[in-house]
């Protein structure tokens, strides 16, 4: 696995900007709203594969019954790693990769032994998360043209790198990114560990009053059901659920509501304190269009 780079490796300057800096596509795409629904569509896309969803569900301690703080843990690991300073994204590589150091297990349907931090099933995560929030918010109508596309995929290769994925393996391009998942389906599979991760992301647990004395379920479901509609045909079909055309005809308009419906709250309701804080750090205005 690949040596982490320490502060000895780059300038001030250099630490103060981030891996990425305010000049790239990945914090267009990171800052934007549609952030959230790509986050869950990542989910339900990683969740295909055997042996990464055995190392969610077997290594998670409390996972099904109370979700909320490891999908609050991944999306801080994701912005850290984006907006933070590099000495401070390193830290947060550096705590993952000892806990996945220390996790693995046996998956039974294909029978494979495996470490959670094997190469491929950390490329695996690395381009469903990097496929997922492109997609949608191109889809949400965050302006990126086919170049900004395949910049965001070169520029997410570093993330890929950082966590432990061989870096000559990761996609660099919408192209190979696309390549690379056509290589893979033939691996994929709804497991019993995923259809349970489908049921948690579609309707996850609640204490009883806030599920019916707050607009949370509701506002969950509607987020929810967009991750949904917007997963790749072949995804759908694996869940068992339309692979119509009509999907996705009536998912765009519905997301690019949902995100001009957030575009109109105060920034700071949009995304994470960390994203503002890193803008802030440097002095950098955010592009919403």
């Amino acid at each position: 696995m690949n040596r982490l780079p320490s502060r000895s490796d780059w300038t001030a300057e250099e630490d103060r900007l981030g891996f990425f800096g305010p000049g790239s596509v990945t914090w267009r795409v990171h800052a934007d709203p549609s952030f959230s629904v790509g986050g869950l569509r990542a989910l339900l896309l990683q969740a295909l594969h055997p042996v990464a969803m055995d190392g969610v569900a077997g290594n998670s301690v409390g996972f099904t019954e109370e979700p909320w703080p490891r999908l609050i843990r991944t999306a801080t690991y994701v912005d850290t790693l984006t907006f933070g300073t590099r000495t401070e994204a390193v830290r947060a590589v550096a705590r993952v990769r000892g806990i996945h150091r220390q996790l693995g297990g046996t998956e039974a349907t294909t029978g494979r032994t495996y470490r959670v931090d094997d190469p491929d099933l950390l490329l695996w995560v690395h381009c469903c998360e990097v496929d997922s929030l492109l997609s949608v918010a191109r889809r949400a109508g965050l302006a990126l043209t086919d170049d900004d596309a395949d910049r965001y995929v070169a520029e997410q290769v570093t993330a890929a790198e950082l966590v432990g994925a061989d870096p000559a393996e990761v996609p660099a391009s919408v192209a190979e990114l696309a390549a690379y998942f056509e290589r893979v389906r033939p691996q994929l599979a709804v497991t019993p560990a995923a259809r349970d991760a489908y049921r948690l992301v579609v309707l996850p647990p609640m204490k009883t009053w806030v599920r019916y004395l707050t607009p949370a379920q509701p506002a969950w479901g509607g987020l929810a059901s967009l991750a949904v509609a917007l997963l790749p045909v072949w995804a759908r079909r694996m869940y068992s659920l339309p692979g119509l055309g009509l999907t996705d005809a009536a998912a765009t308009p519905a997301l690019r509501a949902f995100r001009q419906g957030l575009l109109l709250l105060p920034q700071r309701a949009q995304r994470s304190p960390i994203v503002w804080a890193g803008y802030e750090r440097v002095g950098a205005q955010r592009l919403s269009a």
